[in-house]
This record gives C-alpha cells, sequence and structure tokens, in this order.
C-alpha cells in the first residue's frame, strides 16, 4: 500500500548516471528550497514509460516554474537509464532504486510484474506519482496497479501550484 498524504517521506540517496558521469541525489537536500515530484516507472525502454517521461521532459519548465524538482525512479541500473534517456532525448533526472528499497518504503512495488510471462521479477515499482513538499511530507500520492495508467498530471500540477 502506497504511502498516503500527510506521512514524512522516507529520506534517499540514489545515484543517477549523465554525461558528466556518476550522481548521487539525495531528497533530502531539496527540504527547505523546493517541493519534489517523484514519477516512479516500472521499467526503461517500455511504451509507457517512454511516453511518460518524454512528455514530462517536454513540460520540464512547468515544473520549473512551479518551484519543483522532478525525479523519475525505476529500478533499472544507471547505464540502462542513461541510453534510453540518450535515445529517447529524456531530460527528466532518472534515478536507479536497483535494490529496489525506495519502492519497498513508499510501498509502490510489484510483488510480481507481468506474472503472465512468468519473468520472476518483484520489486518492480508501479507508475506512482508523490508530491514532497519543502518540509518533506507527502502532499500528493497516486498509485497505479495498471502499469499502462498514467499518473494524473493535472492533479500533480495543481497540487504543485497551491504549494508553489
Amino acid at each position: 500500500m502506497p504511502l498516503s498524504v500527510g506521512t514524512n517521506a522516507p529520506d534517499f540517496t540514489l545515484s543517477t548516471k549523465t554525461a558528466e558521469g556518476p550522481k548521487q541525489n539525495t531528497l533530502s537536500d531539496n527540504f527547505g528550497k523546493k517541493n519534489t515530484l517523484l514519477l516512479f516507472f516500472p521499467m526503461a525502454f517500455t511504451g509507457t514509460c517512454t511516453t511518460e517521461m518524454c512528455e514530462v521532459s517536454q513540460g520540464m519548465n512547468a515544473y520549473t516554474d512551479l518551484n519543483a524538482a522532478v525525479y523519475g525512479i525505476s529500478g533499472d541500473n544507471p547505464f540502462a537509464q542513461e541510453a534510453w534517456a540518450q535515445k529517447e532525448k529524456i531530460t527528466v533526472p532518472l534515478l536507479s532504486d536497483y535494490e529496489h528499497k525506495v519502492a519497498r518504503a513508499y510501498g509502490v512495488m510489484y510483488d510480481s510484474f507481468l506474472p503472465q510471462m512468468n519473468l520472476g521479477m518483484g520489486g518492480v515499482p508501479k507508475r506512482s506519482a508523490f508530491i514532497i513538499d519543502k518540509n518533506g511530507v507527502i502532499q500528493y500520492a497516486e498509485s497505479n496497479d495498471d502499469a499502462r495508467q498514467l499518473p494524473n498530471f493535472d492533479r500533480i500540477k495543481a497540487k504543485l501550484a497551491e504549494l508553489k
């Protein structure tokens, strides 16, 4: 079950791979400065995930104008994430939750992803969105069992506008 609104967001540090090299991102670095939008997605190089991250990338200025940092989080390794970002021109910083600890802490992981394919992929994050305010408190939470269902970005932007 996903964490609920009003809950203190679990802090984390995850790695990303950029053109400049590996980098560590810590959620609490944003506290006191800006709101944070976490977008959990199942995996890179898949259709709906590509659609989501490309759309958010194209609209990044709207999130910047709302004083929000945006991160995409998946269990993919940072090198795969970087290759995908380059291929698809994704500008959202992608964070690697390779050990699925953050998806577990936020309560948004599948026990078994695509069980009909018998892939044995537990721990994959569900498509989910969390807004964390400048004080580190969750102000919006959405998690979808259907990996094809995108978050409600109109509601997300409206909540960020309230928090700005």
